[in-house]
Order: C-alpha cells, then structure tokens, then sequence
C-alpha cells in the first residue's frame, strides 16, 4: 500500500456541538467535519484556523492511503497503526468513503514515516 504525504499542516479543532460550521474550516485542499452529541470535530488546514481557538491541536502532518480501498479490506488500519504504536507514535485517523488518512504530530512525521517504510508501506514525500 501506498501513502502520500499532503503538504500543508493541520489542525484538529473540537468545537461545541452546537457550534455552527466556520467558514474558516472549509478552506484549503482537505478538511473533515464530524458533527456528534458530545462536539463538533475538525480537521483542516492550519493556516486557516485562528489564533484564539482554544480546543485546538496544532501542528499535525498528514498521509494520504492511496484508494480506494474496498470495504470487505479488513485491517488497513490495524496494519498502518500497530508499528507507529509499537515506536510510541500517537496518531489521528480520518476516514472516507474511499480510504483513510493517518495524522501524526509534525515532529514526529520523519519517524513516522521511517516505521512505515520499515514496515513495508511506501510513503512519497
């Protein structure tokens, strides 16, 4: 399997969960919203979100599973999580439709990186 790295840098940001969506979460290339009873999630672009956002974690790299991936494919997560645990590599996992798509913290990207290659996947910068 095939990963690609993305090139901005991310946030991940919890809103209250009657907060309206901000226009500032849906700019850039990629973003994700997860609307539950407990909060509002996002994942978006770094440059877009502003200083003041208290509940947020900042400075996330992102890799993209080449898709798609048929969903009867069982353990791709499994598979991509279980060596970056095994190195203590803490991760935030968005999935789609078509594939799925692994956070880890901008510090911790070159290693990341180096324990998945070491664990057969390849990974474009």
């Amino acid at each position: 399997m095939k990963l690609t790295a993305l090139t901005p840098i991310f946030c991940i940001v919890r809103l209250a969960p009657d907060a309206r969506i901000p226009a500032w979460a849906t700019g850039g290339s990629f973003y994700s919203l997860t609307q539950t009873k407990d909060e509002l999630s996002i994942v978006c672009e770094q440059a877009h979100v502003p200083a003041d956002v208290e509940k947020a974690e900042r400075d996330w790299r992102c890799l993209n599973l080449e898709g798609p991936i048929p969903f009867g494919v069982t353990g791709v997560v499994a598979g991509l999580s279980k060596p970056l645990a095994e190195a203590g590599i803490g991760i935030f996992i968005v999935s789609t439709y078509d594939t799925d798509y692994l956070l880890v913290k901008s510090a911790e990207f070159a290693r990341a990186v180096s324990t998945l290659r070491a664990a057969g996947y390849e990974v474009a910068e």
